[in-house]
């Protein structure tokens, strides 16, 4: 799976196959970070309505070290 951007804006997530025929038509690649902020992660309101109402997510985020943090605690041991 690749990212593209259309030259009017839009991204897209589409096959490898799909991402080449789509670069030769002016579309470009872009990093994954990309289309997660902008068409993944619209519904962002949900998280921030009060308690109660819809999911009932947790807002905090744990200090869990990554797995290249991990990684890196490792090598400098």
């Amino acid at each position: 799976m690749k990212t593209m951007k259309s030259l009017k804006g839009k991204i897209i997530r589409v096959s490898d196959e799909r991402a080449t025929e789509l670069y030769q038509e002016g579309f470009k690649y872009l990093p994954k970070s990309d289309w997660k902020e902008e068409v993944r992660d619209v519904d962002k309101g949900v998280h921030e309505s009060p308690v109660g109402a819809g999911f009932a997510h947790k807002d905090t985020k744990s200090n869990k070290p990554s797995k290249a943090q991990k990684r890196q605690m490792r090598k400098t041991l």
